[in-house]
């Protein structure tokens, strides 16, 4: 089975390549979207593989098709959770306006899918929330 770390960066990869349905695939049916209030749009609480595809569903529907992601870190934290600080942008889909940004973000791994994501606007929002409970003590395949 591959690592949590692999799991994660899979998803990355797929969602480059716009192969949503295999991005798709690397959660599980339960997950939970955390998006912090600085780090998107929409910030909030998101149960269930449908309404976190929409989630990200309205983000790239924004964007056009050179929206992309750049990995600058990766590593599994002690306390279980995938930390990932990555960059992101390209045009905007009806503007034209090239938007960048970078965000760090947390995820958890069970059973060889993603089961919790949180979307953070900096490295040390991310970090802090790795400590708290539901982030900590993680099943990680």
């Amino acid at each position: 089975m591959a690592s949590a770390i692999d799991v994660v960066t899979d998803q990355f990869a797929a969602t480059n390549e716009r192969d949503f349905e295999r991005a798709m695939a690397l959660y599980s049916d339960d997950v939970v979207l955390i998006v912090s209030g600085q780090a998107g749009p929409n910030p909030g609480a998101f149960e269930g593989k449908q309404a976190v595809g929409e989630w990200f569903g309205d983000w790239f529907r924004t964007f056009d098709r050179d929206y992309s992601f750049e990995i600058e870190e990766a590593r599994e934290l002690p306390e279980g959770p995938v930390f990932i600080f990555a960059r992101h942008g390209g045009s905007g889909r009806l503007s034209g306006v090239e938007v960048r940004g970078a965000n760090a973000y947390l995820y958890r791994v069970r059973a060889g899918r993603i089961s919790r994501v949180g979307f953070f606007a900096t490295q040390e929002e991310a970090l802090e929330a790795a400590g708290l409970p539901e982030w900590s003590g993680a099943e990680t395949d």
